[in-house]
């Protein structure tokens, strides 16, 4: 009986989170672990359909680098990067668009509508949602990558005024048509400040924004992005955290309420950090104060 008891506090707990973020948007970044592990996969498909249940309008940005690199491997192309952004040739932005706009992006649609949720794949292609010039990388011309320029909302919006969860490939147009690859953390930022989302979540292989990189209790559950430069030259925030904490600040900067590092190795950390009290990652906002 105890046990009954204890879920319906955990229900009682949520309640007051579910009132206050009930028709509001929810950008989710997905990638990392959680698109490889199969469990995990499916607890965060289950995150997102509970969270469509209760009244939250979530939208999905998703990457998928290793699909991509190892269809590219399948065909004898090797991968090169520059500060974590893959060299893109005529020839691999073809096999990013397949990959990223085909089998990734339907795949999470098929198992969104498993769940007896309507849901629809779309790349930044579709409604010229995302318009881009060509990123220069530290003076490096890196190929048919994209730096988003514009984000077009209608057809988003249009998707979530019909009952559909849009899941959206990083993939983009500049004013002459020719196709970019983007880097999933920058389109995830830009589509939520387009929608002035409540929320940007992003999934990732860490904890969140460690105060001490050797201890993995050391979480900082809350940052205000006026404090991240004194952080970066603290070193708490550093190396490939530094561009993900960026995303964050680039997001609050255009108009998200707040955004959130979680780990996405942990079982339904969505529902944990958003209808919770304690919650399990990093939370960025623009809170006025604080200090390291």
């Amino acid at each position: 009986m105890q046990k009954i008891i204890d879920k319906a506090k955990i229900l009682i707990e949520a309640l007051p989170y579910i009132k206050e973020f009930n028709n509001s948007i929810l950008v989710v970044k997905y990638g990392g672990s959680a698109m490889i592990d199969e469990k995990i996969k499916e607890t965060v498909i289950e995150d997102i359909v509970l969270m469509k249940l209760v009244g939250l309008k979530p939208v999905i940005v998703h990457g998928g680098g290793n699909e991509i690199s190892g269809m590219l491997n399948k065909i004898g192309i090797t991968s090169e990067f520059v500060n974590g952004l893959r060299i893109t040739d005529e020839e691999t932005v073809e096999v990013v668009e397949m990959v990223l706009s085909g089998k990734v992006n339907k795949s999470i649609v098929q198992l969104i509508q498993n769940h007896d949720i309507n849901a629809v794949g779309v790349s930044g292609k579709d409604g010229k949602t995302l318009k881009v010039k060509k990123n220069i990388v530290d003076n490096h011309d890196i190929g048919f990558v994209g730096e988003i320029t514009k984000v077009n909302t209608k057809l988003i919006l249009s998707l979530i005024e019909n009952d559909f969860i849009p899941v959206i490939a990083p993939i983009g147009t500049d004013d002459a048509g020719q196709t970019y690859n983007i880097n999933a953390d920058y389109a995830a930022s830009a589509i939520a400040g387009a929608l002035k989302a409540e929320k940007l979540i992003f999934l990732t292989d860490v904890e969140g924004v460690l105060r001490d990189v050797k201890n993995l209790d050391s979480v900082i559950t809350k940052i205000d992005i006026n404090e991240v430069p004194e952080y970066i030259n603290a070193g708490v925030i550093s190396g490939g955290m530094i561009p993900k904490v960026e995303c964050c600040v680039e997001g609050i900067n255009a108009g998200v309420k707040n955004v959130h590092i979680l780990d996405g190795r942990v079982e339904h950390c969505m529902l944990l950090e958003i209808f919770t009290k304690s919650g399990v990652g990093t939370m960025f906002g623009d809170f006025k104060g604080g200090t390291v």
